[in-house]
Formats: C-alpha cells, sequence, structure tokens
C-alpha cells in the first residue's frame, strides 16, 4: 500500500513497508490510539504459494506502527488466536508493566479479551514487536511487526530522507505441498523472507536519481543476515539502540544483522539501473530447498536415468551440472510451493529465491512516485556481451607453493613402547 500520510497528529515523511502496510489510528483526547488483532491469517508468499501463519489484522507480519517522538500512544491488542499471547514492544523505553512478558510483567491476553497497553515514544528510532507469550510457537508462525518513531524535531544524527523503506526479516520451515509452518524447526529452515515474502514475490524499492534513501531492517530469524546492496555504498545510521554517532559510521556496501537486531541503512542513490539487494548467505536466496541432496556434480547419470524414467515418468536429475539447470526444468512441483530458483529478468533467468529484491533508480522517476517503473534501458556500450575475437593464453595457477613448518628431512628413531600391567604380585612385560 501507499505510504500513510498523516492527517492528524504532528508531520513527518511516511516509511514505505515492503509488501505491508501502515497501520491507522484515531486521535482521542492528545491520545494516538492504534489496535491489534492477534489471529491466523494466509499469506500469499509468492504468486501461487499461500501460507496459514499467525499475525496481526490480517496480514504476518502485522502493519507497522508509525508514531512521532513525545507521543502517548494508547494500543488495543484483541486475542483471536486458539492460545494466550502478549505483544513486547522491543527496544522501547516504557514502564515495565507495559513490556508485555506474559507471566513476569503482566497476565497473558487470552482468547477473545482485548488488553490495552499506553506509554510515551520517548526515543526515535526504529523497532519492532512480536509476542512475549509461547514464543518459539507465534514467532515461527509470523508473529511480529515494524515500529518507527520519528523525531519530532530537526535532529543532529537523523537526516531527512527522500525514501524511507522498512522490512523485517523472517523465516519458516514450510513443506512443499503444505501450508503450515513446522515450528519446532531451529536451524533448517527453507523459506527465507522479507516481511513473509519470498523471491520473485518482494516488491522492488523504486526510487528517484540521486534520492537520499533509508531502509530499516530488523532481524527476528534464528540467525544472522549480512545484507548486501549493489552499486552503491551506504553508512549504518541507526540500530535498535537509537541513532548512531556520526563518529563510529564508515561505509560499507554489506552490514550484517544479527538476532533480535535492527540495522538503519542510508546512501544517495546516484547510480541508474537495476541494482541487486540481498542477504549474501547462498542458500537463503534459494527457495523450498531441502538439506539432504547429495553433490552429484560431474556424475554423468544418462543411462541410470533412463532407466528410472521407464518406471518414474517424472523422474529428473538435479545437480549433476550445477543447480542452475533447476530454473529451466519442466517437472512438476507441488501444488502449493515455489521453485527453488526463480525470476525472469530481461536478459534471461535470474536464478535467486527467498531474501532477494531490486534497488530500481531512475532519472525519471516522478518524486513521490512509488511504482515500478519496469526494466533499465542501458545506454549503448554499457552492457556485459559475448566476445568472438582473439584471445592470449590466459594465466593459470601453477603451484600449491611452500609451507611454515617443513616436514622433518630424517626418518626420527623408532620407539619400543613397552607396557606394564598390574598383576598379583609379579610384573608382567
Amino acid at each position: 500500500m501507499p505510504p500513510l500520510v498523516p492527517n492528524t497528529g504532528r508531520s513527518y515523511n511516511p516509511v514505505v513497508t515492503l509488501n505491508g502496510w501502515t497501520l491507522p489510528w484515531r486521535m482521542n483526547n492528545g491520545v494516538k490510539e492504534f489496535h491489534l488483532v492477534a489471529e491466523p491469517v494466509v499469506r500469499e508468499m509468492a504468486p501461487g504459494f499461500k501460507a496459514h501463519l499467525w499475525g496481526y489484522n490480517g496480514q504476518s507480519p502485522g502493519p507497522t506502527i508509525e508514531v512521532v517522538e513525545g507521543d502517548r500512544v494508547r494500543i488495543f491488542v484483541t486475542n483471536k488466536l486458539p492460545e494466550h499471547t502478549s505483544i513486547h514492544w522491543h527496544g522501547q523505553r516504557l514502564p515495565s508493566g507495559m513490556d508485555g512478558v506474559a507471566g513476569l510483567t503482566q497476565p497473558a491476553i487470552q482468547p477473545g479479551k482485548t488488553f490495552v497497553y499506553e506509554f510515551v515514544a520517548r526515543r526515535p528510532g526504529t523497532f519492532m514487536y512480536h509476542p512475549h507469550a509461547d514464543e518459539m510457537t507465534q514467532m515461527a508462525m509470523g508473529m511480529m511487526g515494524f515500529w518507527v518513531t520519528h523525531p519530532k524535531a530537526k535532529h543532529p544524527l537523523i537526516d531527512d530522507v527522500n525514501r524511507d523503506f522498512c522490512f523485517l526479516l523472517n523465516a519458516y520451515d514450510i513443506d512443499p505441498g503444505s501450508y503450515t509452518p513446522k515450528i519446532m524447526t531451529m536451524l533448517d529452515f527453507n523459506l527465507w523472507s522479507w516481511n513473509s515474502r519470498i523471491f520473485p514475490g518482494i516488491d522492488s524499492l523504486n526510487v528517484r536519481l540521486n534520492d537520499k534513501v533509508r531502509i530499516r531492517i530488523g532481524n527476528l530469524t534464528m540467525t544472522n543476515h549480512p545484507i548486501h546492496l549493489h552499486g552503491h555504498e551506504f553508512l549504518v545510521t541507526g540500530t535498535d539502540g537509537g541513532p548512531t554517532p556520526k563518529s563510529t559510521r564508515w561505509y560499507e556496501v554489506t552490514t550484517d544483522v544479527a538476532v533480535g537486531q535492527m540495522r538503519q541503512i542510508e546512501f544517495l542513490a546516484d547510480e541508474e539501473g537495476d541494482w541487486a539487494f540481498h542477504c549474501h548467505k547462498s542458500h537463503h536466496t534459494m527457495n523450498a530447498m531441502g538439506h539432504n541432496v547429495p553433490t552429484l556434480i560431474g556424475v554423468d547419470h544418462r543411462g541410470i536415468a533412463k532407466k528410472i524414467n521407464s518406471l518414474i515418468p517424472d523422474y529428473m536429475v538435479m545437480g549433476e551440472r550445477g543447480m542452475a539447470d533447476m530454473t529451466e526444468m519442466e517437472m512438476p512441483i507441488p501444488d502449493n510451493t515455489a521453485p527453488m530458483m526463480t525470476g525472469e529478468g530481461p536478459f534471461g533467468s535470474v536464478e535467486m529465491g527467498g531474501m532477494f529484491s531490486v534497488l530500481k533508480v531512475r532519472r525519471d522517476q516522478k518524486p513521490g512516485d512509488y511504482s515500478n517503473p519496469g526494466w533499465f534501458k542501458h545506454p549503448e556500450g554499457t552492457v556485459a556481451h559475448e566476445y568472438t575475437g582473439p584471445l592470449a593464453e590466459p594465466a593459470r595457477f601453477k603451484s600449491e607453493g611452500g609451507q611454515s613448518m617443513p616436514r622433518a628431512q630424517k626418518p626420527l628413531a623408532p620407539t619400543e613402547v613397552k607396557v606394564r600391567k598390574p598383576s598379583s604380585g609379579h610384573d608382567n612385560h
């Protein structure tokens, strides 16, 4: 949905939630009131692939909450789940009784009940919300959301930007053909997602040439994610602890977002083109990947594959020349899943999945226009192409080199070992 420009309360430049939206509010005697409903939802993770998740207000993750520093905020939370829940306001400074840890700071919200949280948004920054009740189940089912607190006035460490994007990193283990995540999974997730979407179902980030761009990223998966941007370098300008001091900032093209962390990056979009933006863990840019597939590179299956095919018509060898063939296979897949590697670009298959999207920088993108401009039209002579001219013999690696500790030149003298065993008064050799 387009950004929600505030028509009540103090003004700010709203964020763009990838494949998401911002929760509306009402002003009640100077208090900004929101209503969250925890409930089962159906999320389309990619075209043709839907998951049965838990979320808020009809979506996983829930809608983004945007407020201004100093706002008094009141959030009504209604529980329509089959079990109790609570909400923790990750990174917020607030009274202990509003922190949302079931059993520790409040009673759990039972099914059918509504609780109310109220506190002042005391500091600007990038935050999250998620359950702190049966957390393993509820977060594995997709219960989480983004929270942005905008500064109330010009802030020395927070710059104005033209585009302000946000998304959460989350992961699921959903067997191909099924709909519901396996909540007991600890490590071997097969779907790595941004805002519960996987490539090619993730929105592109569309900006105008020379826009100042901010991207806010929160990680609620079980592992870290090195997030990498092509074509530009950026500064890490904030964490869930607030804006970073300028003396600590340096330019990067990849930043690691650890579990439970937020990272806020900023850059000047001064290079036109279509630029990849993704997690740099290669398995995190694949969909529905199996973890027990043997490596078959270099194994010739032509004879055995033909015999097996007479018994199993849809049998197909996977991986004997690498995995790129997977993008061109016609082998049917279960009804409700996504291809392992997919996405068609202007020059062919992109061979990606999972945590992957595209930053689209255009000179003619109108200010305030968030629509997809299509593929970039490269100026003549700026695209890599086949070369058919003469080639000199390339240099090749010829030696493994030396070693730091050479082996002894002389054989070691043999060592005689004697074993002495205790016995009844006598020694045996």
